[in-house]
């Protein structure tokens, strides 16, 4: 098989004296980062230490926005207009960017934190303003969403680029969404079916949903999530099954 895939992680998501994930081990092994802009995690110190960061592991960068809900780390639904949604991502990716223009660095892409990510992903209105944030502040930069979702429809009619992504560690409902973190299931946590699962994805454009169904998906980009305890060991298997699979790992913005 002779094929590439993006590599995406959810990273500078630090604050203050609380310390986030494995940062500076995870940026080893990913292609793209998504970087927390303050609202849902994150500090100006935080977002520039992880910026350096992914110029000198030479890898590419965007804006992770999301809700003001630092309490609830942005998984929280707000009942925030389309206007809001707007004005917060693009306010987000004018403060990343100017980190990255320190660090001699450009944002890739954009890609919604948690409950903005799964909300825009069927709310089309929503899912609007996402995509006019992005073209208002830069037409060029790809918007990074899941697969089949609301937010890849309106970057189509936009005129976006969009990169299409899957999880390695979250369930699937029929429809081809996300399974609510509060219901039983969401996560995978076996990380031999995660791996499994991943490589499905990718070579079959197929995954079974909580139900039982196989579901058709496609894969531009995998995410990985590096908060949790064992991130940075499962990072590493799956970096290294795709390799084993004949499969590259490049960003996203040669994909698409």
């Amino acid at each position: 098989m002779n094929r590439s895939i993006d590599l995406n992680c959810d990273l500078g998501e630090s604050f203050g004296a609380y310390t986030i994930g494995s940062d500076d081990q995870v940026i080893k092994l990913i292609t793209s980062a998504n970087i927390a802009c303050g609202f849902h995690a994150s500090d100006p110190l935080i977002m520039d230490k992880t910026v350096r960061m992914a110029s000198q592991a030479q890898i590419q960068i965007g804006a992770h926005p999301g809700f003001p809900d630092l309490l609830g780390f942005g998984r929280r639904n707000l009942n925030a207009s389309a206007a809001e949604v707007r004005a917060y991502i693009q306010y987000q990716i004018g403060a990343l960017s100017a980190f990255a223009a320190a660090h001699g660095m450009k944002l890739q892409h954009v890609k919604p934190h948690g409950a903005m990510y799964n909300m825009a992903g069927k709310d089309p209105v929503l899912a609007r303003a996402v995509c006019e944030a992005v073209a208002l502040t830069d037409e060029n930069l790809i918007l990074l969403g899941l697969a089949g979702s609301q937010m890849e429809a309106e970057a189509a009619k936009a005129g976006l680029r969009f990169a299409r992504e899957v999880f390695a560690d979250r369930a699937y409902e029929a429809d081809g969404s996300l399974v609510a973190r509060s219901k039983p299931g969401a996560m995978i946590t076996d990380e031999d079916e995660a791996i499994a699962r991943v490589l499905r994805m990718v070579k079959e454009g197929t995954v079974t949903a909580i139900n039982g169904e196989d579901i058709a998906v496609q894969a531009d980009s995998i995410c990985v999530h590096g908060d949790g305890p064992k991130a940075l060991a499962f990072t590493q298997k799956i970096h290294d099954a795709l390799t084993r699979e004949g499969i590259s790992l490049a960003p996203m913005s040669t994909a698409v």
